[in-house]
């Protein structure tokens, strides 16, 4: 068991943090050769906002599930739990929580007094979304909703908030990129579900992995990696570099292989792993794509 910083390290799930990285990535791609040349400090800005909330999102988690009783370790497999488990105290982890918040908040008040005021209201959202995520009395990542909440916030407002940033305006082409990596962020989170689904089952945690069941799960999750590959081909009608993206389809291929060939448990922590590089790789090339072709 981790202990100390370290503990605090695995609680943040690092695998996760592609999902926050790479829409920065792929919307200021996007936002180059737009409307002048890119603002670096506002790219940074984005990139803090994207992680500070990712990690505030898991910390949130983490404290909610772990006061309800959900993350019962003798029914849990996969990263570590810091309240479920007795790492830490739960007021500490929700301080925690709270700071991840304040430090995107911060980031994102700079960009807001830069850009404008519509950027506190996607802040505001965004903060109130992770934490609701499995916090409050009736959290929807227990109803199935968790795949909507990251596809929307890793995909679609992070991914187009990139681009926004830069040229102040919403563009089709970064609306168009921001599904693929939505999609990808969002195959993190059914990865997680499949895992759990015993424990989630037995918590009465309705998540779309325990609605839908095992074999339709992994159904969904190829899916995902399949149609963000395929739908490189439509971004680079605009910018025909980025069917370098698709070079992603090596690195697909194993965690394609380990769920279709019935991974499950502890086995699928290693398609958590692959599927982060997945995205990441996926991001960077999209990226460079997009930013050579502008």
């Amino acid at each position: 068991m981790p202990t100390g910083l370290q503990a605090w390290i695995a609680g943040a799930r690092v695998r996760t943090l592609p999902a926050a990285v790479v829409p920065v990535l792929v919307g200021t791609a996007a936002a180059r050769g737009v409307d002048g040349p890119l603002i670096a400090w506002r790219a940074v800005a984005a990139a803090v906002v994207a992680l500070a909330l990712q990690v505030a999102t898991n910390y949130a988690n983490d404290y909610s599930d772990g006061i309800r009783g959900t993350d019962d370790p003798g029914g849990r497999v996969g990263p570590v739990r810091l309240v479920g488990w007795g790492l830490k105290e739960p007021s500490s982890v929700k301080r925690a929580a709270m700071a991840s918040f304040a430090v995107a908040g911060a980031a994102g008040l700079a960009l807001t007094l830069a850009v404008g005021w519509e950027l506190l209201v996607v802040g505001a959202a965004s903060m109130l979304a992770g934490w609701f995520y499995t916090g409050g009395p009736r959290p929807y990542g227990y109803l199935g909703l968790g795949e909507v909440f990251v596809f929307v916030f890793f995909g679609v407002v992070a991914t187009v908030g990139s681009t926004y940033v830069q040229v102040e305006e919403i563009t089709g082409l970064s609306l168009l990129a921001s599904v693929p990596v939505g999609l990808l962020a969002t195959a993190l989170l059914v990865t997680n579900n499949l895992r759990d689904i015993p424990g989630d089952t037995v918590a009465g945690k309705q998540t779309l992995a325990v609605r839908l069941g095992d074999e339709r799960t992994r159904t969904l999750f190829v899916a995902m990696l399949v149609v963000a590959l395929l739908l490189v081909v439509p971004v680079s009608i605009a910018r025909p570099a980025a069917l370098i993206a698709l070079l992603a389809a090596v690195p697909a291929l194993r965690p394609i292989r380990l769920v279709r060939s019935g991974a499950a448990g502890r086995d699928l922590i290693a398609v958590l792993g692959a599927t982060g590089q997945v995205q990441l790789v996926f991001g960077v090339l999209l990226a460079l794509g997009l930013a050579i072709s502008a």
